[in-house]
């Protein structure tokens, strides 16, 4: 066997990835390139949508067709999920719980493997696998992590019926030694507050980033309510009075208050509430990772699934001393379970062997230097070519402008890791506002974050223990006192900085450039933020012209070709 391709479009976060002998040709989600915010929403009725123009780039990228891979694995496994009709409290008569709702999610994906063939222009029932939800996790961790063992936890919503997996992994082997089940699920927990406080359900970003600004003693007797662990691993939350299937807020809002409206502003209790939840959370991780811990002897912890998004918690757990390593990998969310699924099908079929250590995300589409030509020239923008694109930057950056940086190969995962960012002046005090004003145009409270050059990254951070998830901006540290006042733009209210350690071995490019910031400066390290305006990550040349021009960034460079904001307009 050769090519296995992974799937993942159950719910949200749609995405494929593909391997040849065992090592990714190529791993996208499918919101860079239908440009929705996660792919799809996660419905009853739309688990067949599959992540098509995903799945086509990889098999581009690995120059095959869709009938000649040999192996595709499907990140849900449908018979497990018959459990949940009825379960969990109130829901919609057709909608997650009900009857109907469930039915009609079983049929749809039944259907995928039919939708395949239909692309592939022939059968694939012979290849194809469901593979379990939170198996796909816990492979997308440990399977391309650089350790031979380690204790795995994958921690999100909902698979199947699981909301969180506990196991070992040893070589080639996952192992189940626990699982948490629906109606407990942290994942839940934060869409649910999420929702009580005005946002969205897919902006658990925005709670923690709230919750720096909050006294969680306020609200811990009501989250003491809503969710409590154990050191032995349990989880308990309050169904009742959560109700994760309904848009029913009544119950919360006589634990903690009236519940916010989106237009409404933010307040002193609002933060408490999320700085109790990012408390409780914290705890609950501890618990089960420790539980982990006494049941593996091991000293290294992958981490995958939504929750281990939480760079907040992912700290508590570095510190604690529970383990001496951690690994998170850069897509740990739903689009993770793609690479996950791949993985996990080649070590099956392989004779066991693992043929790669994820240590970067650039793995998604780059693009000629024709290519970034052709899609100037059809915009008519005024453009020159530079003779050191890293150098221009970083003086660009330096003199106070905003900086779109788009670069080789796009990189998998919810966050921009230097290959498609918005860079500027950590120095400056006002970047941030000036950064939400002209670009991002969103809630000033949210941190931005540094991406710093790895060898100088302690002198300037206090970075605990050994982990690779400071890489992939999963880890908030702590900034040092004699440090703060040099880089304002990127010390959150809390102290912390949730930094890329950016190293030259993984991305060269970028890394010269925070040299030559350093060079002229003194500071090893620029603000780095996602390239985009309340949309996906840029990922063509076209979304990247697109958003520059419908935004104030100061400069762009689009590979070496560099268009100043006096040639856009």
């Amino acid at each position: 066997m050769r090519y296995v391709l992974g799937i993942n479009s159950a719910y949200h976060e749609s995405a494929a990835c593909l391997l040849r002998d065992g090592v990714p040709v190529a791993f996208a989600e499918e919101e860079r390139f239908n440009r929705r915010k996660h792919g799809k929403l996660a419905r009853v009725d739309n688990p067949d949508e599959l992540p098509r123009q995903a799945i086509q780039f990889c098999l581009r990228q690995g120059g095959i067709s869709l009938a000649g891979v040999e192996a595709i694995g499907y990140s849900f496994n449908p018979p497990l999920r018959l459990r949940n009709v009825g379960l969990g409290g109130p829901a919609g008569s057709r909608d997650w719980g009900s009857g109907a709702g469930e039915e009609l999610f079983q049929r749809r994906l039944r259907a995928i493997p039919g939708a395949l063939a239909e692309m592939a222009g022939a059968q694939v029932s012979d290849r194809f696998h469901w593979i379990e939800h939170h198996l796909c996790h816990a492979a997308s961790a440990f399977l391309v992590s650089p350790f031979d063992e380690a204790a795995v936890l994958a921690i999100d919503g909902i698979g199947e019926f699981g909301t969180a997996w506990l196991g070992h992994g040893q070589g080639v082997e996952l192992r189940k030694l626990g699982e948490l089940e629906y109606p407990h699920s942290l994942g839940f927990l934060w869409e649910k507050l999420a929702g009580f406080l005005g946002f969205g359900k897919y902006d658990a970003c925005k709670v923690m980033g709230l919750a720096a600004y909050g006294d969680p003693k306020t609200f811990a007797p009501g989250l003491a309510t809503l969710v409590s662990s154990d050191q032995e691993g349990g989880l308990r939350l309050a169904a009742d009075t959560l109700r994760f299937r309904s848009d029913e807020f009544r119950p919360l809002e006589s634990l903690l208050g009236p519940r916010r409206r989106p237009d409404e502003p933010l307040t002193g209790r609002h933060a408490d509430i999320a700085a109790a939840l990012q408390k409780a959370t914290d705890k609950a991780l501890l618990d089960l990772a420790g539980a982990l811990r006494r049941r593996t002897a091991s000293s290294r912890l992958c981490l995958a699934g939504g929750v281990a998004l939480n760079c907040v918690s992912n700290r508590v757990l570095q510190e604690s001393g529970l383990f001496e390593e951690l690994y998170v990998q850069p897509a740990a969310h739903d689009a993770g379970t793609a690479l996950g699924a791949a993985a996990w099908l080649w070590c099956r079929h392989s004779g066991g062997q693992r043929a790669f250590v994820l240590e970067h995300p650039y793995l998604g589409p780059g693009y000629s230097a024709a290519e970034l030509i052709a899609a100037l020239e059809r915009r008519g923008l005024r453009y020159r070519r530079s003779s050191d694109a890293a150098v221009e930057a970083a003086a660009f950056i330096a003199s106070g402008a905003v900086v779109g940086w788009f670069q080789g190969r796009m990189e998998v995962g919810p966050r921009a890791l230097g290959n498609r960012s918005l860079l500027a002046d950590a120095r400056r005090p006002e970047m941030r506002a000036v950064l939400n004003e002209k670009v991002k145009h969103r809630e000033s409270f949210q941190p931005f974050a540094p991406a710093v050059l790895a060898e100088r990254a302690a002198e300037w951070f206090r970075i605990p223990g050994r982990s690779r998830a400071s890489d992939f901006m999963l880890l908030a540290c702590d900034v040092r006192p004699e440090r703060a006042a040099r880089i304002p733009a990127v010390v959150h209210a809390d102290g912390t900085s949730r930094i890329q350690t950016v190293r030259a071995e993984t991305n060269p490019l970028f890394h010269r450039l925070i040299a030559q910031f350093e060079r002229r400066t003194g500071v090893p390290l620029v603000l780095n933020t996602s390239f985009n305006d309340s949309e996906p990550i840029v990922c063509s040349p076209e979304d990247a012209l697109r958003t520059f021009g419908n935004t104030h960034i100061d400069a762009l460079l689009l590979g070496d070709f560099v268009v100043e904001r006096e040639d856009a307009s």
